[in-house]
């Protein structure tokens, strides 16, 4: 039997980003909040002599346990899916902070055109630019409507940026804090990209480039280039992560604690309402029954996702029949990519995660598709994270595979090597989207999330079209050698790619096509929200977490304002 708890007013399911800042703005307001995180704890102190490449960055000390919980893959509906075994497309965070600890630090507003795609799109191009099998459409808010959350996810992470980027929605503020060090390196990609008639800026930062106080109190440290940011935690409390910003902001009112090692596996639910949610305990395997006036999931896309299927809340997608929106319209992105040998040597050991220039000249609709087979684009940039020995070995093509022509080559190019990449928009298709696998069940005995995902026609198209101008840009940088990235085919989930997975529990203004409205209540439980990228009908061409921040500030407010009032926000 599960032992019942007592009642909070707002439980959250994960602390990470989502979680910390729910739980920050809820229990400033005086409401008790308790999170649900079924990793460990950690912080800056835990971080102390952590460059360890092996440990954090090839066997993902930080990083979700697969002997526990997976997902299931296929490309196509007609193939059998499989447990993915090892983390590699993508890296599912846990503990404390979860994906928030890991990552590079990269902080943009995705553009208004994304918030209006469907519009917009139809408004200049026409209704078929795109075929009837992508199910575009609009987020239901404007970007004009998310810019003071977006501000105010900036001012209380510190973003270090410069106002420079002509294709930008208008801002009310400048950057809290300056951009980071502008490096030879990326004055190459500057020169470059500016002889050509684009638009550099230096891309926005969670590496702060300055010592920052929020307006919460909480104080964020200056970055120190060491290298070691994407897949690790920071020592140096620089890397702007839920631990050292909206966690100990929430905790520090009394109205908030934590619940560590809970693995939350139902939300239940009576009616219109939900009365709580149901957790394991990883350790020592017990239940308990968590009570709460307000629901909030603010787990990874792919864990909200699962828990709605599970809990039986809302219709399930189905690709034949077109009804049902839980697990619909799932997005990853498309990556261009070009490398470039030089002569001359660099300094590519020292970095940061977000240190790097962008342009956007190819992202959105801020050039002219009416001749091209797609839509959208991506934000194109070069970034200085640092090289690390594992993980890059750099050789020009006909290299040898091993062998002293190998170890010559590598030590050769280590130094002499940059790369280019595009983050490319991913538009949904109905062929790709999220459902409970019938075969496999976690550690739990919880059916595992399956995937089913490929990229499309206008994947590939996009692909093709962008590769070919950022290798112009290599090759105006000066390389002796350009080497574009190969044309994509079948997706495939081996290889590491990015962890900026969308869709799933998508947002909208209609209960017929999105699983939550514009502040993130479920359609069918007006107590339950449900927040994270999940939410985005589409994905965009930049990395999603500053949206997602705009999101949950926004989704904080009106929380608030539920457990006033009650019922429908809209």
């Amino acid at each position: 039997m599960a032992k019942t708890l007592d009642k909070v007013d707002v439980v959250t399911v994960g602390v990470g980003w989502m979680g910390g800042i729910i739980a920050a703005e809820c229990a400033k307001a005086g409401l008790k909040v308790r999170g649900l995180e079924r990793g460990k704890p950690r912080g800056t102190e835990d971080y102390l002599m952590v460059h360890d490449e092996y440990r954090y960055a090839i066997r993902y000390e930080l990083m979700q346990d697969l002997s526990k919980e997976t997902i299931t893959f296929r490309n196509h509906r007609k193939m059998r899916a499989l447990p993915m075994r090892q983390l590699g497309s993508f890296l599912l965070g846990e503990g404390l902070g979860g994906a928030g600890t890991h990552w590079n630090g990269h902080t943009f507003r995705f553009l208004p055109y994304d918030f209006q795609i469907k519009t917009m799109t139809e408004k200049k191009y026409g209704k078929n630019k795109l075929s009837k099998d992508y199910l575009l459409q609009d987020w239901g808010v404007t970007y004009d409507e998310l810019e003071p959350y977006f501000d105010k996810y900036e001012k209380t992470t510190g973003i270090s940026g410069e106002n420079t980027n002509p294709f930008a929605g208008k801002r009310s503020s400048e950057f809290p804090t300056p951009p980071m060090k502008k490096t030879p390196i990326l004055k190459k990609f500057e020169n470059a990209a500016t002889s050509l008639g684009y638009h550099p800026y230096m891309l926005p930062s969670a590496n702060l480039s300055e010592v920052y106080e929020n307006p919460d109190g909480q104080t964020i440290g200056a970055c120190q280039y060491c290298g070691f940011c994407e897949r690790f935690g920071c020592e140096y409390g620089a890397k702007t992560s839920p631990e050292i910003t909206v966690v100990p902001t929430a905790m520090k009112t009394g109205n908030f604690d934590i619940t560590f090692h809970a693995n939350v596996v139902e939300v239940l639910k009576s009616g219109n309402k939900v009365t709580g949610v149901r957790y394991v305990d990883t350790q020592s395997g017990e239940e308990f029954i968590q009570p709460a006036e307000v629901v909030v999931l603010t787990s990874y896309v792919m864990n909200n996702a699962k828990l709605l299927m599970v809990s039986k809340i809302g219709e399930q997608y189905n690709p034949d029949t077109g009804r049902g929106t839980l697990g619909k319209n799932y997005g990853y992105q498309i990556l261009p990519t070009v490398t470039g040998f030089f002569n001359e040597q660099m300094n590519v050991f020292m970095g940061a995660g977000a240190l790097g220039m962008t342009i956007d000249d190819f992202n959105g609709d801020s050039f002219d598709h009416s001749d091209l087979d797609f839509i959208h684009g991506a934000s194109i940039s070069i970034t200085q994270t640092g090289y690390r020995p594992i993980q890059i070995n750099p050789v020009p093509p006909e290299t040898p595979a091993w062998g002293s022509d190998f170890k010559k080559a590598s030590i050769e190019n280590y130094t002499r090597m940059l790369s280019i990449g595009g983050q490319g928009a991913s538009m949904p298709h109905k062929e790709n989207f999220m459902s409970l696998d019938p075969d496999y069940r976690d550690a739990y005995g919880v059916p595992l999330l399956q995937l089913t995902y490929n990229f499309t026609e206008q994947d590939r198209n996009m692909h093709k079209y962008l590769t070919d101008r950022i290798a112009e840009i290599m090759k105006e940088m000066g390389a002796k050698t350009v080497v574009p990235g190969n044309p994509i085919s079948d997706y495939d989930i081996v290889p590491y790619q990015t962890t900026h997975n969308t869709g799933g529990t998508i947002m909208g203004t209609d209960p017929a096509n999105s699983v939550v409205n514009t502040y993130l209540q479920h359609w069918d439980a007006e107590n339950l929200f449900v927040v994270g990228a999940g939410n985005f009908p589409h994905n965009g061409g930049y990395n999603p977490t500053g949206t997602i921040g705009a999101l949950a500030y926004r989704t904080a407010e009106a929380i608030l304002k539920y457990s006033k009032n009650g019922g429908s926000l809209v």
